[in-house]
């Protein structure tokens, strides 16, 4: 096994650790001590790959999201052609596979995102684009941003057990925010929606406006 090989194995085994001490004990337990019990490497393996317990939480967090990335340009590579709101539906899917992934493992990137809040801005960053994204390609920007809501909270109260869905009544539903034909009928574009009634122009304007 050459160095490069061992040096990744090493990373990843101190990860699945601080993963598992996390989900098990709580952020707050979380030491390259710790780390080097749970993995079997050394003090020194550890702090070669990681030097402070911050480092691990970054760590784990980019290694969640390069995950996520790439499910989600994976997907999206394959409903470019064929949706009218590819950027929607990459992230509807990608929402959906992520409320499918091991509770543990979500809720020990939470628990580490909160003890260390400066981890919150790479993520909040990337969702901010994709939400410009998402309102960009679509007839009814509101329409797609509450559709969007709807799965992060699915998503959200599946992953802190508030949930009282069964896991059929959430396959069903995420299958239904990303069906377009669900939605089609309910869109109102920016050029088409209701004005304000002309009665109701015409009472404010009457209305004495107050002096200063």
């Amino acid at each position: 096994m050459d160095n490069a090989t061992r040096s990744e194995r090493s990373r990843n085994a101190a990860l699945e650790a601080a993963i598992a001490i996390i989900a098990r004990d709580g952020p707050g337990r979380l030491t390259l001590d710790a780390i080097a019990r749970e993995s079997g490497l050394s003090k020194g393996g550890v702090m070669h790959q990681f030097r402070t317990k911050e480092a691990v939480l970054k760590a784990l967090l980019e290694r969640q999201m390069a995950h996520f990335e790439q499910f989600s340009n994976s997907y999206q590579a394959k409903v470019s052609a064929t949706s009218a709101n590819p950027e929607l539906a990459t992230q509807l899917a990608t929402v959906r596979e992520a409320a499918s992934a091991p509770n543990s493992a979500a809720l020990a990137l939470v628990a580490a995102m909160v003890e260390n809040p400066g981890l919150m801005s790479l993520p909040r960053d990337r969702e901010m684009r994709r939400v410009a994204a998402i309102k960009a390609e679509a007839a009814d920007p509101d329409l797609a941003l509450l559709r969007w809501a709807a799965a992060r909270g699915l998503l959200l109260s599946g992953l802190f057990g508030m949930s009282p869905l069964s896991k059929a009544e959430h396959d069903r539903l995420f299958a239904r925010l990303l069906d377009d034909k669900q939605w089609s009928g309910l869109e109102h574009p920016a050029a088409t929606r209701p004005a304000k009634s002309a009665s109701a122009s015409a009472a404010k304007a009457a209305t004495p406006r107050k002096r200063v």
